[in-house]
């Protein structure tokens, strides 16, 4: 072909053929629930040396990628994957991300990816909707909730920066509680800040404990630029009094973030909407389509009531950025980024083939799937129901089992492929916990496992 010539890679359409057929074919055929992590060891035996001078082939490659790497992955779409939050996108959403890939369309800005963005900046506007912001609210689309929870705390560092004329005295301080995600812990340290933690109200942040601790800060002279609340807690599935923050937030003047990076899918549900009530009165919020919206690794939706504010914080500035269409979003004006894949697309291809409404009921679906399972614990004489699911996490415990039980259980129905189900920690002690976001998942194939606890 004449791209070949003169190319340093020689005619590669044998190469790509083969790939995009390998491919078609993983869209379309069930995971493997016994792929599994192995040991670096086992790996560098099996595959070989693989990078050399002068490489060993594209047969050779994908020989080694299909029989000894991808089967050391776990299968996160898996439908009986019930450990941390897993993944279950649509086979349409997986194969328009290879469509994006094939695009390689530069993300960062819009003069570069307007088409792109406008389609993202659509998906944004349903998230939009559904969290009852304004209009004029959006965001982008970055890779996890990790980074989106430290763009939006350092856009509102920024904004309590202006506010207050410089750095406060005593610091910056953010509140949350200590269930919080991990990942808020490690954006405060990158940011120079100081977490303030809320007793939590078993598990939840609610505004009354908040309140009581904004008061204290302000008595001693301490300014707390934000406030952190969580839409389905990673352990728990736990929703805070976002009603209640949301009044406290005003009062005391701090900005208020939502991570919803795995509970926000729950506002397309009719059933748990009324558990976001005083979510529209946020800041910012971010949700992982990847988690529970039926998308492609890596993506997470970062979205401001005010992108204005996100601008001052976020654009970079440089002779090479001066002709900078700065009129649209440019998506590098909105978090911690520049270099940016349209990792939002897939998400897009998926509501636009689909409809928003079968994303409503796919959602709904694994509610009634955690609920059906739900009832089967609390009927059962040997398993014991610890708290009422408030969306599709369930935490359980097998009576009088201890952790050397819970973890040979887990083990065994791993490496068998049965279920991934792992234990955690509640209340200081081992239980088990089942994640639900895969509206392929049964509760008639569930149950049968857990009645092997007896």
């Amino acid at each position: 072909m004449d791209q070949a010539l003169g190319s340093p890679w020689g005619d590669e359409t044998a190469v790509v053929d083969a790939l995009l057929e390998w491919a078609r074919r993983r869209v379309v055929r069930s995971s493997d629930p016994k792929t599994t992590a192995r040991p670096a060891s086992e790996l560098r035996n099996e595959a070989g040396k693989t990078v050399t001078p002068s490489g060993i082939g594209s047969r050779e490659a994908m020989r080694v990628f299909e029989e000894v790497l991808l089967p050391a992955t776990r299968s996160m779409d898996d439908p009986l994957n019930l450990a941390y939050i897993a993944a279950a996108p649509s086979r349409t959403s997986m194969a328009f991300d290879c469509v994006v890939g094939a695009a390689n369309v530069f993300g960062g800005l819009w003069e570069t990816g307007a088409g792109a963005i406008h389609a993202e900046n659509e998906a944004i506007a349903w998230l939009v909707e559904l969290l009852g912001w304004p209009s004029t609210a959006g965001g982008t689309f970055v890779s996890g909730g990790t980074m989106g929870n430290l763009s939006a705390l350092a856009t509102a560092r920024e904004a309590a920066r202006h506010r207050l004329g410089g750095r406060p005295d005593g610091g910056w301080r953010l509140a949350c509680t200590a269930e919080a995600h991990s990942s808020i812990k490690s954006a405060v340290r990158l940011l120079d800040a100081d977490v303030v933690v809320v007793p939590d109200d078993h598990g939840r942040l609610t505004g009354d404990a908040l309140r009581t601790v904004l008061e204290a800060e302000r008595a001693a002279g301490r300014t707390v630029f934000a406030v952190v609340a969580t839409a389905g807690t990673t352990n728990g599935g736990l929703i805070d009094d976002l009603e209640g923050v949301s009044a406290a937030c005003r009062d005391f003047g701090a900005w208020m973030h939502v991570d919803g990076a795995y509970g926000g899918a729950g506002l397309a549900a009719p059933s748990v909407r009324d558990r976001y009530r005083g979510i529209e009165n946020a800041d910012s919020f971010i949700v992982d389509p990847h988690k529970w919206l039926f998308s492609t690794y890596d993506c997470c939706a970062l979205i401001y009531r005010e992108p204005r504010l996100a601008r001052a914080a976020h654009t970079q500035h440089a002779g090479y950025l001066d002709e900078i269409d700065r009129e649209e979003w440019n998506p590098a004006d909105l978090a911690v980024q520049l270099t940016r894949r349209t990792r939002g697309l897939p998400f897009w291809f998926g509501l636009a083939t689909h409809g928003t409404a079968r994303y409503s009921e796919a959602v709904e679906t694994t509610l009634a799937t955690a609920r059906r399972v739900a009832d089967h614990i609390r009927e059962s004489g040997h398993l014991r129901l610890l708290q009422e699911p408030t969306l599709s996490v369930l935490l359980f415990e097998r009576v009088g089992w201890t952790d050397e039980q819970y973890s040979a259980w887990s083990r065994r129905n791993a490496v068998d492929g049965v279920i991934l189900c792992v234990p955690t920690r509640f209340e200081g002690r081992s239980v088990l916990r089942l994640a639900f976001v895969n509206p392929m998942t049964r509760a008639d194939k569930v149950i049968p496992i857990l009645d092997t606890l007896v």
